[in-house]
């Protein structure tokens, strides 16, 4: 399957939530897409249909396909401690996510094409793979030349969210992965439980 790039509202609707960031069409029809979207006459989800649904909802969250998704559980499954909230950290340590959350990009869809666009370095190298795993202390900037990018400087001027497990130097256009975040202060709405779920059966 290759990544999704279709109207992103739709699959905001789907969901029930505006999971790609702020998004004045979905505020203005916030019921489920398809001609019957807007009647109640649903009826209840079955528990695999609604695991599904999370499932989705976390891999279209952060950008990822499939099998990236199954290997991070994979992974997350091997490490000790709780499953789904390893799974969560995992996808939060990938660049492209630390380039968003850090304000580089006002997306996660821009901050993978500025990492595959050789605009990012770690730890002063240049990296152009969005999936990249950041380690503690990692120092995630900008590329001398590309500073000047409009894109970049208009992400940044609008920047407003600040975590807890980043810092950011405003003056070097630099960021440190300062930690691995707990569960509490990873924003995204996702139960992770019934992902593990899913994946066990």
């Amino acid at each position: 399957m290759a990544r999704y790039t279709g109207p992103k509202t739709k699959i905001a609707r789907k969901f029930g939530e505006a999971i790609f960031g702020e998004d004045k069409s979905f505020e203005k029809r916030n019921y489920p897409p398809g001609q019957h979207g807007n009647s109640r006459r649903r009826g209840k989800q079955s528990e695999y249909a609604v695991q599904l649904k999370e499932k989705q909802k976390a891999k279209y969250t952060y950008g990822i396909l499939e099998r990236q998704f199954r290997n991070l559980f994979e992974r997350a499954q091997r490490n000790k401690g709780i499953t789904g909230e390893i799974l969560l950290q995992l996808c939060e340590s990938r660049l492209d996510n630390v380039v968003y959350r850090l304000g580089i990009s006002p997306s996660r869809s821009g901050a993978r094409q500025l990492v595959s666009h050789r605009h990012i370095t770690v730890n002063g190298e240049l990296v152009n793979i969005p999936s990249y795993s950041l380690k503690e202390g990692d120092l995630v900037g900008v590329r001398e030349k590309s500073k000047s990018l409009v894109a970049i400087e208009n992400s940044l001027a609008t920047k407003s969210n600040v975590y807890e497990w980043l810092s950011w130097n405003s003056e070097t256009l630099e960021g440190r992965f300062v930690s691995v975040p707990e569960r509490i202060q990873i924003p995204e709405n996702i139960n992770e439980q019934f992902i593990v779920e899913l994946y066990s059966k």
